[in-house]
């Protein structure tokens, strides 16, 4: 059985990569400053299901396999890449569409019609990200021996969702709280434009990961 300590310790590391820089903080931060505190929270819930999968797959193998075979990884990797390049280019086209309104309140992001929509954003940007599965798979063997149950799986599949879902919150009400701020056309049209580059950014860095 999974002690208390392990459990500590693989909740601190899960939440040492949450805090790290990359497209899910950039994907809450946007969606939490040009659509609202509880859009980001969405974002923030799907991202971390996300993990959850993530730990799971990597419990059972799935993870492990995929970052094995070439083919898969491609795929994965090629989606995913294109998925933050897209995001990225949207970002940018809606800093350019807001850079010519005059008006203090700018056009609604298309993003903020659905929660749900903000949820599968998170989602998508981390389970078509390679690096999760490397990450995982690297991770969660040391923490499950080969004869773990499926009670410690589900332990750690756990902590792993609460510690991001704990993170990405705190992103998303620090951002949200600052919606005044945030919803200047100025200020609107720095945070998408920032984002979107960072998000092309990332999409081509992931482009060009290699298995290791």
């Amino acid at each position: 059985m999974t002690s208390l300590t392990q459990i500590a310790a693989f909740g601190g590391v899960v939440l040492l990569g949450a805090m790290s820089p990359g497209p899910d903080f950039a994907v809450v931060v946007r969606r939490s400053a040009v659509s609202g505190r509880g859009y980001g929270m969405a974002a923030a819930l799907g991202i971390s299901v996300g993990v959850f999968a993530w730990v799971l797959a990597a419990a059972t193998g799935v993870a492990a396999l995929m970052a094995a075979s070439a083919a898969a990884f491609t795929v994965v990797k090629v989606v995913g890449a294109a998925y933050l390049l897209y995001l990225g280019v949207k970002a940018l086209r809606s800093a350019l569409r807001r850079s010519g309104e005059p008006g203090p309140d700018p056009v609604p992001d298309p993003g903020r019609r659905s929660s749900w929509a903000a949820f599968a954003e998170g989602l998508l940007t981390n389970v078509l990200n390679p690096k999760a599965a490397l990450f995982f798979v690297a991770l969660v063997p040391q923490f499950l021996g080969g004869g773990a149950s499926l009670a410690d799986t589900l332990v750690l599949s756990l902590i792993a969702l609460a510690g991001t879902v704990m993170w990405f919150l705190v992103v998303a009400t620090i951002v949200g709280t600052l919606r005044k701020l945030f919803a200047r056309p100025a200020v609107r049209r720095t945070v998408d434009g920032l984002t979107g580059v960072a998000l092309i950014g990332l999409g081509a860095k992931l482009a060009t990961t290699s298995r290791p």
